[in-house]
């Protein structure tokens, strides 16, 4: 293993610093814009930025960095489909100017998403939890669900008490401190693939079709970037556009970069046990700093994550029930449901369930963009966003979850 004074450690170390002092920069973390981008950011690039390339390379080889761009692709699509409703849709509701068939179809998103949140708090807790125990060497299965089991009743716990709030206020730092372990890992990746190449790594068998089922459940990774459309009470509606827009940029680029760099290290076997912290012995050949600093990343994102969605869950229960449920009990069995799924599935059906969930979101809000561009006499938004209720339904029907 390289030592502490290697090329590649002193490169991950130099660059993560550099960049997290930027990232703390007062007038670029306190800039409202930057605000309105870490939102939907946290979320994209939060776990699944641990487990992608690893599963990826596990279920498509060679192919995995165009399973990664097709995943993004498909995160573009959905995601202009929001920025469509937030402009064309959003503002006309309340007013009379929406036909009630599609206020329904928004209440139903509403409420799927509600649901994809309740899943999604179990999948960013039990990673919490499996890279946490890393450091005590634990992978035991049952120990990983103990532990999240523990901090999903101290979110519900704290949303149900009114406390929600302050913890929201670890967005911010987090998002900091993971993008900043972010640049320090690729310029180390840079660094090696300089000194090694990167054409091994592509030199395996390519995939069957069977693993066509596996990239469909993996959508998840490139989920968050809707929560843009929900920051309308701090946001108008082109701060809300332009910034889910540029968190989307920032996270393919992350990403591309990382799956293709990364190749040389990804291209073992996972291991049956600690599957989803496997990033860590496969990259741990690179530079002696990368598993603690990938822990301390996974710890801040993934708490602040589920902090984002338990609370987004609540507000939406509320919404869609017509605020008959207070957004405190919402939040509160958000974390029951999220407990429920942690004792019901391991990691990576959880990433495929959801999936699923988000998926489900995604084909409503397709939709509801169909029927407006069809009001609007817009025929190729209707066969953008017809084609994004296709991808839908047969993520819904294929996908499968990812074999550890």
């Amino acid at each position: 293993m390289p030592g502490f004074l290697s090329p590649a450690n002193l490169t991950l170390l130099i660059v993560a610093l550099a960049a997290l002092a930027v990232l703390f920069w007062p007038r670029l973390s306190g800039a409202p814009a930057w605000r309105a981008t870490v939102t939907p950011l946290a979320s994209i690039i939060g776990s699944g930025f641990l487990i992608a390339g690893p599963i990826l390379y596990e279920a498509a080889g060679p192919l995995a960095l165009a399973a990664m761009a097709g995943l993004c692709a498909a995160a573009f699509l959905y995601g202009s489909a929001n920025r469509y409703l937030i402009t064309a849709f959003d503002p006309l509701k309340g007013t009379g100017g929406v036909p009630a068939h599609e206020l329904y179809l928004d209440k139903a998103g509403d409420l799927a998403l509600a649901l994809a949140y309740f899943v999604s708090v179990a999948y960013y807790l039990n990673l919490l939890a499996a890279f946490g125990l890393r450091l005590f060497d634990v992978t035991d299965e049952g120990a990983i669900r103990l532990v999240a089991t523990g901090a999903i009743a101290l979110i519900g716990i704290v949303g149900a008490f009114g406390g929600l709030k302050a913890l929201e206020r670890l967005e911010v730092p987090s998002v900091a401190i993971k993008l900043a372990v972010i640049a320090g890992l690729i310029a180390a990746l840079g660094l090696s693939a300089v000194e090694t190449g990167l054409a091994r790594a592509f030199a395996r068998p390519l995939p069957g079709w069977d693993a066509a089922p596996t990239v469909l459940g993996l959508l998840i990774l490139v989920q968050g970037f809707e929560t843009s459309r929900y920051l309308d009470a701090e946001y108008d509606a082109p701060t809300r556009v332009r910034t889910m827009f540029r968190a989307q940029v920032i996270s393919t680029l992350i990403y591309l970069v990382f799956i293709l760099l990364g190749a040389p290290f990804f291209e073992g076997a996972m291991p049956q046990n600690g599957a989803e912290t496997a990033i860590i012995d496969m990259l741990r050949p690179l530079a002696v700093l990368v598993g603690p600093m990938l822990i301390l990343a996974a710890l801040a994102s993934q708490f602040s994550a589920a902090i984002a969605d338990a609370g987004g869950a609540g507000g939406l229960i509320g919404d869609v029930s017509g605020h008959r449920i207070p957004m405190k009990a919402g939040t509160l069995a958000t974390a029951l449901a999220a407990a429920a799924i942690t004792w019901s599935a391991d990691i990576f059906q959880i990433v495929a369930y959801a999936s699923r969930a988000f998926v489900l979101y995604y084909g409503l809000t397709a939709l509801i963009a169909v029927l407006v561009a069809r009001r609007r006499g817009d025929a190729l938004r209707m066969a953008v966003y017809g084609a994004g209720i296709f991808l839908a339904v047969l993520i819904l029907v294929f996908a499968e979850a990812a074999n550890a």
